[in-house]
């Protein structure tokens, strides 16, 4: 195995240093507007009051906007500083209520204009302006708000300064594509080009007033799909990363003085309608075709939503009778590990601020607090009375306060859940210790209070160390000692994305470390690991953008005897194009020591230790093409045995009013005795008549399960904040002959729901 993969490391190696590099002189320029960029940067340069009103229809003629200088763009792709092909005019201004920005993007060729989709929070494939806005001023978090041509909205969240590491996995705790907020967009078109104008209200923001004057970071972009063409406002390297043009520690600081926003109250009444109906075997039954019959439960209810800004650094949400109707059903997955799978949160009441309450404990999804632990238990329901959140931040505090009661459900008693969350800028802007409280009381058997505390500071350079310490205390568990009710994660690392970058992550969990409103995959272990990685961006010649060598290696073992539980050794080279493309391969060598049988799909991993390797490939096609998606395959062993598998997931519009959205995964795993093949297909079909009206269907199929779901969504959209729902889900059983008893019925259970929210504003 060692001769294996030192053969394979040369081999990724050699051709790393065939394809060659960027020369100097193609680089000096680029390297010089840098440097210049990176002094700009960290000065405040004040924002322009604009002089007279706009009106907000897209069409960008008002003369105070002509009073503004143009922002200077940098191409950011495809050729990292290289020559801009469109010219883009883009200012930014501000009343005492609110942040404007006009764009003018005029294009040789209008008729290439990507207009893909009127779906709200949808990126496909689309012409986009952006501004990113880091109104805290905290180098850290972000608002981000994104129209198309056609004005269909994207507003979401940034956090952890868009490090996709030690937890922040994509769209996980690092950038949140499901919160939503109240501002304003308008477009136009013509033979020039296409046009917008955005209003934000400073409410929607939040930020601090020192000396009647704000500082805020700003980032801004227009991406021209066709093209892969992304023009940025600052100049930003690309050192840091794919998402370096999204990064609030790159932003460009300006201020605005004498702002004196309004601190409106949104309240959010909504009524519920419903009828759900479950599937119920008689006893005893009639005859045998009649076993099944049918229980109904009607829901009528009403709820209410507040929101309140008492200061423009402070947030009140307050919640009564919460529901949830109208979130979109989870991705199916099927499991092939002995850990539990994790699906993030999309509701929305959990969104606000919600990178407040982060903290991460290891990997993709673990963390203290997981929000989904409150109203839902193994996927079923539990109602909730209400609840109240509080977020804000002051002279460098950033502080988040939770608490919500449930609803006695399925014969146990309701419980409070509560969550405090502090975290204090300290020595430099990059660099914070805090702190996490947690609490459970109420839940029979399940009472649970953990608290954490946390460090990252940048010490020099692009060094960084994160330290993490949680504690748990549990009505179940009698816990021996600290240790073993204990967590303890340390990470130090190089972050870069030029170059060398490496980190070093020890950590410790004990067997008694259990923290009911957070998400632990496993426990009773030290760990031992690291990556390194070697990037070469290439020249601007070049259709290749990147090529990177990386190895990492992950080790547990267990506290009780020391003994090595879990091994992975994965060497990767990865090839990313100017066009977005990626293509990456690489081996895993694993080693799984197993005491405890446990299930895969319908078979049973018998106790023992295992080696094997596993060769996998991704492709990814251009993100900005109107057909676009990834393919993985993968070949290897498996505990023993072999496993085959693949997976692709294709998006294609069809129109403007039409994307057609599928996803197929299959394994087939072999052992000397037995062997299976699972699979899991889905399709997605999204409607938009204009950025009104939409209708989103998700049918799924698990072999695993046997059955399929179909989760259908309509909505009308009235304007933000006031909206109509109307959502169908029902499953259907695949064998129904299921030889214990009468055969299964066609529907597993189906509801239909409505609920109708309007939002009153003074």
């Amino acid at each position: 195995m060692r001769l294996f993969m030192s053969r394979f490391q040369v081999t990724l190696l050699l051709n790393l240093l065939l394809l060659g590099f960027s020369s100097a002189a193609e680089t000096q320029q680029r390297n010089d507007q840098l440097a210049a960029a990176d002094e700009r940067r960290s000065i405040p340069i004040p924002l322009v009051r604009l002089s007279g009103e706009v009106e907000l229809d897209g069409v960008v003629d008002e003369v105070a906007w002509e009073e503004i200088e143009p922002l200077p763009f940098f191409m950011w792709g495809p050729v990292h500083g290289g020559e801009l092909t469109e010219e883009t005019e883009v200012r930014i201004g501000y009343d005492d209520q609110h942040i404007y920005m006009s764009g003018r993007m005029y294009d040789s060729d209008p008729d290439g204009i990507r207009l893909n989709t009127f779906y709200r929070d949808q990126f496909s494939g689309d012409d986009l302006l952006s501004i990113m806005i880091d109104s805290y001023n905290d180098y850290e978090t972000a608002v981000w708000f994104v129209t198309n041509p056609g004005g269909a909205r994207q507003d979401r969240t940034m956090s952890n300064d868009a490090e996709f590491s030690f937890g922040g996995g994509p769209f996980g705790g690092v950038m949140n594509a499901d919160w939503n907020s109240h501002w304003d967009v308008a477009t136009s078109r013509n033979e020039e080009g296409w046009f917008a104008e955005f209003r934000i209200p400073f409410s929607t923001l939040g930020f601090d007033v020192v000396d009647d004057e704000v500082t805020m970071g700003i980032i801004v972009y227009r991406f021209i799909a066709r093209k892969f063409e992304r023009h940025l406002y600052p100049a930003i390297g690309q050192e840091w990363g794919g998402f370096g043009f999204a990064k609030p520690s790159q932003s460009q600081r300006v201020t605005l003085r004498g702002v004196t926003p309004s601190k409106p109250v949104y309240v959010t009444p909504y009524v519920l309608g419903g009828l759900t109906q479950v599937p119920v075997l008689q006893t005893p039954p009639d005859v045998p075709e009649s076993a099944w019959g049918s229980r109904e439960m009607k829901t009528r209810e009403p709820g209410i939503d507040l929101k309140y800004s008492p200061s423009s650094n402070l947030a009140v949400d307050l919640t009564v009778n919460t529901d949830f109707a109208q979130v979109e059903a989870d991705v199916q997955q099927i499991n092939l590990t002995r850990f539990p799978l994790f699906f993030p949160e999309k509701r929305q009441f959990f969104q606000e601020r919600a990178s407040t309450f982060d903290f991460s404990t290891g990997g993709f999804s673990n963390r203290l607090f997981f929000s989904r632990r409150i109203g839902l238990e193994a996927g079923e329901i539990i109602p909730i009375y209400g609840g109240a959140r509080l977020v804000g931040r002051v002279g460098g505090l950033d502080f988040g306060f939770l608490n919500m009661q449930t609803r006695s459900h399925g014969g146990s008693g309701g419980e409070n859940v509560g969550v405090l969350r502090l975290k204090q800028q300290v020595l430099n802007p990059y660099s914070s210790v805090g702190g996490m409280l947690t609490t459970k009381v109420g839940a029979v058997g399940e009472n649970n209070v953990a608290y954490g505390l946390d460090t990252e500071l940048k010490l020099f350079g692009d060094q960084w160390l994160t330290v993490k310490w949680a504690q748990t205390f549990d009505e179940v568990i009698d816990e021996e000692n600290i240790l073993d009710a204990g967590l303890l994660l340390t990470r130090f690392e190089r972050r870069i994305d030029r170059g060398f970058s490496f980190n070093v992550n020890y950590g410790r969990v004990g067997r008694d470390y259990l923290p009911r409103l957070g998400f632990q995959d496993r426990r009773d272990f030290s760990l031992f690991g690291g990556e390194v990685q070697y990037l070469s961006f290439m020249s601007p010649s070049s259709k290749l953008n990147s090529i990177s060598l990386s190895a990492g290696s992950w080790n547990f073992f267990r506290v009780a005897d020391g003994t090595a539980e879990s091994r992975t050794i994965k060497p990767t080279l990865a090839f990313e194009f100017k066009n977005s493309g990626r293509v990456s391969v690489d081996t895993e060598s694993t080693f799984e020591s197993v005491r405890v049988p446990f299930p895969v799909a319908q078979l049973t991993i018998d106790p023992g230790e295992y080696w094997f390797q596993t060769v996998n490939m991704n492709w990814s096609l251009p993100r900005s093409g109107i057909f676009r998606g990834d393919l993985r395959v993968s070949a290897g062993g498996f505990y023993g045995g072999r496993r085959v598998g693949g997976s692709l997931s294709p998006t294609w519009n069809l129109s403007k009013n039409l994307e057609l959205g599928a996803g197929y995964e299959v394994n087939r795993l072999e052992f000397a005795e037995d062997a299976i093949t699972t699979q899991l297909a889905r399709l997605r079909v999204d409607i938009a008549l204009n950025t009104h009206l939409f209708l989103s269907t998700l049918a799924q199929y698990n072999t695993v399960l046997d059955r399929m779901s179909v989760n259908a969504r309509f909505r009308y959209l009235f304007r933000e904040g006031t909206d109509l729902w109307i959502a169908y889900n029902e499953g259907f059983n695949g064998e129904r002959n299921n030889g214990l008893g009468p055969s299964l019925p066609l529907s597993a259970g189906r509801s239909i729901m409505v609920k109708y929210s309007h939002t009153l504003i003074w």
